[in-house]
């Protein structure tokens, strides 16, 4: 999108587009851009009657969304904002603002019961303003009668009620249809927000069966749909909005339609980097790559432009409505995620199945879990093993989101992001009173001292340390060294200082826990666990009995 280098000068660099959404916005103000403009020549290619494209936030869902809307609608001339994209040199430009188009975003629907209502009918509403001229059409008195209650249900904004506008959207279509003569186009962003909200908010079972109405009247049985697109996080399933649509497209992470369209590619990275005077080399790749969608290897578009404006190498991406429902479809998982969320963060990759298709808050295993975490960024597929089994290696992609997983392991462990931070810097340091202190401090804050109630249960204090300092060590856990099997070894992967940590656990409250620390001490020493280490190492000893604990230093 930059050809001479007067244009890449400071004085003329383009502007980063960060929290820009419209594209009218982006190209009319002169924006960097990433010409996605091809996605329009797929789209037409494949005739599909209904596209449904799941991706993580900060993907480029709406600025796509948008861009098709704005291609599209027949109320707009969009020529001067494609003048300089791909689209225009192929035979479909001639579908350039040829169709009555809506476009509807939910983002926004989100909060309590009432604030997702009132945003879905304001989205509504828009559409109804901006097509008025369309109900001056004479109607039938049946159509006359329908209209008014609908634009009553519409300016009814807090009844938090959907079931009274359930043919809206269908009706809206109906009128452009008769007024332009044309089939219509169809583009709602962020479709399943007001589903998660539901879910995390305790009202799913009151909202699902108007919004799913809502949806199925316009997507499925409307005679006047041409082709519609949706984009959301996960595919929404149980409501039968799809059941039996012709022709519907469902593209995950994992299918190859649209993959390269939604984020930055490996070239688009770099050539956005270049032309704000940064490169993308290996540090920049560790932070921010590893995500697969389809055939393509994909960077968070979000990530690169914060780092192109600040420069500065650091995590941008937050996801916080996925996260909310991250944490709570965690805290009902089973055992088997338990496990399998242990060996990820352990190893950081983890083979198993996945499901996509369905979400999790519809059908609650741990296939679908995982499956969620694939489909919100939190992991992608790294490899897969057999498509027919679902069976894939998922691996956390990239430093960035290796730090969004210390929130969820807190979270898992029942402790805060703050303490286990501190924890572990503090042993970094060899701040040995800082550590003790803090130790105990989160002991003291557990629910109760059932998760922490026998040797075995040092995996928990092992989670914490392989989200916190796996970038900088080697953690080994259980494995056969020297003499014996340590609990746990933080071998420097920096040629620093190297730790061994060796648990003991007693629920004898006479027992001397100074002296069971010093007998794991020696027992680090006798069984020589630090046989594979080189440079300095320090031992640890950790004597347990319900909260109270003593540590001993060597």
């Amino acid at each position: 999108c930059y050809n001479s280098r007067k244009e890449r000068s400071v004085h003329m660099r383009k502007a980063i587009p960060l929290g820009v959404v419209d594209y009218e916005t982006l190209k009319n103000q002169n924006y960097f851009f990433i010409d996605k403009s091809m996605m329009i020549y797929d789209f037409l290619m494949r005739k599909s009657t209904v596209t449904l494209i799941t991706r993580p936030r900060r993907f480029g869902k709406t600025i796509n969304i948008s861009m098709m809307s704005s291609f599209f609608d027949i109320t707009k001339d969009s020529k001067e904002i494609f003048k300089d994209t791909k689209i225009v040199e192929t035979e479909y430009i001639s579908e350039m603002n040829q169709y009555p188009t809506i476009f509807i975003s939910f983002a926004n629907a989100k909060n309590d019961k009432w604030n997702v209502v009132k945003e879905i009918k304001l989205q509504l509403r828009k559409e109804y303003d901006r097509y008025a001229h369309v109900f001056e059409q004479k109607m039938t008195v049946f159509e006359q009668n329908e209209y008014e209650s609908l634009v009553q249900g519409l300016m009814t904004k807090n009844d938090g009620l959907l079931d009274n506008i359930t043919d809206a959207l269908s009706f809206l279509m109906e009128r452009l249809e008769k007024y332009y003569h044309k089939k219509v186009m169809v583009f709602i962003d962020e479709y399943d927000t007001p589903f998660i909200e539901a879910h995390v908010g305790g009202y799913y079972e009151e909202l699902r069966g108007g919004l799913s109405s809502l949806l199925h009247n316009a997507l499925k049985t409307s005679t006047s749909l041409h082709y519609a697109m949706m984009t959301g996080i996960q595919r929404v399933g149980k409501e039968n909005i799809f059941s039996d649509l012709n022709n519907l497209v469902v593209c995950t992470v994992k299918d190859p339609e649209y993959s390269q369209y939604f984020g930055f590619t490996e070239e688009e990275t770099k050539q956005t980097l270049e032309y704000y005077d940064l490169s993308l080399n290996d540090e920049v790749k560790s932070m921010y790559d590893g995500y697969h969608f389809g055939e393509h290897d994909i960077y968070n578009p979000w990530s690169i432009l914060n780092y192109a404006s600040r420069k500065v190498l650091e995590p941008y991406w937050v996801n916080t409505s996925s996260n909310t429902m991250i944490k709570k479809a965690i805290s009902s998982s089973d055992e088997a995620f338990e496990r399998g969320y242990e060996e990820l963060i352990r190893n950081g990759e983890l083979e198993t199945t996945v499901k996509m298709d369905t979400s999790f808050f519809e059908v609650n295993n741990t296939e679908n879990l995982w499956g969620l975490l694939v489909n919100a960024g939190y992991l992608t597929l790294h490899k897969t093993i057999s498509i027919q089994d679902s069976l894939y290696i998922i691996k956390i992609p990239n430093q960035e989101v290796q730090l969004e997983f210390r929130k969820l392991t807190a979270y898992h462990l029942k402790a805060t992001e703050t303490d286990l931070t501190v924890l572990f810097n503090s042993l970094k340091r060899c701040k040995k009173e800082d550590f003790e202190d803090r130790y105990r401090k989160i002991l003291l804050t557990l629910p109760s001292y059932h998760d922490l109630k026998d040797e075995n249960s040092y995996h928990m204090m092992l989670l914490g340390m392989c989200a916190w300092l796996s970038s900088e060590y080697e953690v080994i856990s259980n494995r056969k060294v020297g003499k014996g099997r340590c609990d746990i070894i933080l071998k420097s992967k920096k040629n620093q200082i190297s730790y061994i940590l060796e648990f003991k656990y007693t629920n004898d409250s006479s027992v001397d826990l100074k002296q069971l620390a010093k007998s794991a001490i020696d027992q680090i020493n006798s069984r020589r666990y630090d046989s594979e280490l080189s440079g300095t190492v320090i031992r640890i000893g950790l004597a347990q009995y319900q909260k109270n604990v003593e540590i001993e230093w060597q």
